[in-house]
């Protein structure tokens, strides 16, 4: 399917990303900040539901998110051990523009994703701080790195150099064209797994290395965003196409991997105090499969993505993962 402009989630209009990066010796990691829109998400939520397609994961707000079928912060990222901290950034930033949060309006309900990056990054340092969070957020733009950056920065992909990455579709609708974007953090896959475009590339690096296959110990989370009129109940089958995508890179959502897509839409804001709720005509269902398939696609690629623009990274006790890009060209 045609890719938007800038090939990324901020092709949807309103959404931009910002990242804090730690990169200091063993401390690898960082968090990623997804911003649905520039204005106060808590005041003005946006549509959202998620999926889980193998639950092996630590993520915070779920719960709400699937009850209430709304966003009410920006999404975070980070590593396993920075969700608490980072949780907190996210109350403390929402309180801050809305003091009566938790007294006389209701609490804020933070939503932060995660991966293990505990192989490149001392997790134990527990470096992620809550001014990270706000770093992140203050860089939020269209414009944003991708690969081993920001949550990405110690994450690792078919135990090649994981991360960031991004990506676009464009879905054409009884004469309407919707945007759909995704951005990933992958940090998932067994070597011999990983297929391009249909091609067994991890066979052949695996071959080459000569390695015991190791048992499945990642995560991915996907994000998903349209600006196409959908309640959260499609919002929550557009969330589940990730999983096509996924398993076309290779993955068979392992035992021990946390694999959780979220999609949200950009197409209406549901007014924190309203007694009615202001949406547009919705997409009728019989007509969602290109948005489906734009799903699929965008995070295919957005997995790719982040594959191609990861450079290799040496962090915690010397452990090093090499890059798609170094490891190809190792091979004839």
């Amino acid at each position: 399917m045609e890719a938007g402009a800038r090939g990324s989630i901020a092709d949807v209009a309103g959404v931009s990303v910002g990242h804090c990066t730690l990169n200091d010796g063993d401390v690898q990691t960082g968090v990623t900040v997804v911003r649905p829109h520039d204005g106060d998400v808590y005041r003005n939520k946006v549509p959202a539901a998620s999926c889980v397609i193998n639950g092996f994961g630590k993520s915070t707000g779920l719960v709400q998110v699937d009850e209430l079928g709304v966003l009410e912060t920006p999404i975070a990222l980070t590593n396993t051990f920075g969700v608490g901290t980072v949780a907190n950034a996210q109350t403390h930033s929402a309180c801050e523009i809305n003091p009566m949060i938790g007294r006389d309006r209701p609490s804020v309900n933070p939503l932060v994703f995660e991966c293990n990056d505990g192989y490149l990054n001392d997790m134990q340092a527990f470096a992620v701080q809550e001014a990270h969070y706000r770093d992140a957020l203050a860089a939020c733009s269209q414009d944003f790195a991708r690969g081993a950056v920001g949550a990405g920065r110690g994450m690792s992909c078919f135990e090649l150099k994981g991360g960031i990455g991004t990506a676009s579709r464009i879905a054409h609708i009884e004469g309407r064209t919707y945007v759909t974007g995704a951005l990933v953090l992958a940090n998932f896959g067994r070597l011999p797994q990983l297929t391009i475009a249909g091609d067994h590339v991890g066979r052949r690096l695996h071959a080459a290395k000569q390695t015991k296959i190791a048992p499945e110990q990642g995560s991915i989370i996907m994000l998903i965003a349209t600006d196409a009129p959908l309640d959260s109940r499609q919002l929550r089958r557009l969330a589940m196409r990730a999983a096509a995508g996924l398993a076309r890179t290779g993955s068979v959502y392992g035992h021990g991997s946390g694999d959780i897509a979220l999609a949200f839409s950009t197409a209406y804001t549901v007014a924190h105090n309203a007694a009615f709720i202001a949406m547009p005509p919705l997409l009728a269902d019989a007509f969602i499969d290109p948005l489906f398939q734009a799903a699929a696609d965008s995070i295919e690629q957005a997995i790719l993505d982040a594959l191609f623009s990861a450079e290799s990274v040496t962090g915690r006790d010397g452990h090093r993962r090499i890059s798609l890009t170094d490891a190809l060209k190792t091979q004839p």
